[in-house]
């Protein structure tokens, strides 16, 4: 199994020319902890990744003291000048993690899991050509697992990729669904579904889309229902 058989898509990006407030509204709006950063002059090119904890650092408790930025900078500090920039600008481009670590679509999953745990992160896009093709988060991860038990994660078979892709168009075509919301394994025909939906009709409709997609065998939901007001309804 590979990280384009178990990848969230399509993936919620930000541009390196959005600001902060537009990345925090986007976040909040999609229900989602991190914003892959793309390129806004080189064809949608991954240069970075904007986070809750990259945000998070900008909250100051009241009345803390403010550190003399200037003093640092003018001492030589790089670090300080960095922190500066990530607490004090309104550019996404300023405060996103560059160092991203990505994987490619053929990237194994069990890579993929010791990648998550080496540098401690929670989440790795997915490039093909350089271009953000989808996201692995731990989430991912999990599902994989339970949906196949614990005989391990066996290659997929090219029809259940297929299925896969059909499975995608369909449930975009379900009235409401948060895409990044939903993750969904294929083995041998037999759909697996976990994530959160807006309440028992949409979990409903997914059902109804799924059993309508040629191959399916049978769809096993695991869905949670989230309150009206995350939806915005």
């Amino acid at each position: 199994m590979k990280a384009k058989d178990i990848m969230t898509r399509p993936v919620i990006t930000a541009s390196s020319a959005s600001t902060v407030e537009d990345a925090v509204h986007l976040m909040l709006e999609k229900h989602i902890s991190a914003l892959p950063v793309i390129d806004a002059d080189d064809n949608g090119r991954l240069v970075g990744i904007v986070s809750e904890g990259d945000l998070m650092r900008r909250v100051r408790k009241p009345g803390s003291s403010r550190r003399s930025w200037w003093l640092e900078a003018f001492g030589s500090d790089a670090g300080a000048i960095e922190e500066f920039l990530k607490l004090r600008s309104d550019h996404v481009s300023d405060v996103m993690t560059r160092n991203v670590i990505s994987v490619e679509e053929d990237t194994p999953v069990a890579d993929i899991a010791r990648l998550l745990e080496k540098h401690r992160i929670k989440r790795v896009p997915v490039v093909y050509d350089g271009n953000v093709t989808g996201i692995v988060s731990r989430a991912n991860l999990l599902h994989a697992l339970s949906a196949l038990g614990t005989s391990g994660l066996p290659e997929p078979a090219e029809t259940d990729r297929t299925i896969r892709d059909r499975i995608h168009e369909a449930l975009q075509d379900v009235p409401g669904v948060a895409m990044n919301l939903v993750n969904y394994t294929v083995e041998s025909g037999k759909v697996s579904v976990l994530g959160v939906v807006q309440d028992q009709r949409q979990q409903d409709a997914i059902r109804v889309a799924l059993e309508n997609v040629p191959g399916v065998r049978s769809v096993d939901l695991h869905l949670g229902h989230l309150p009206a007001w995350v939806y915005g309804v």
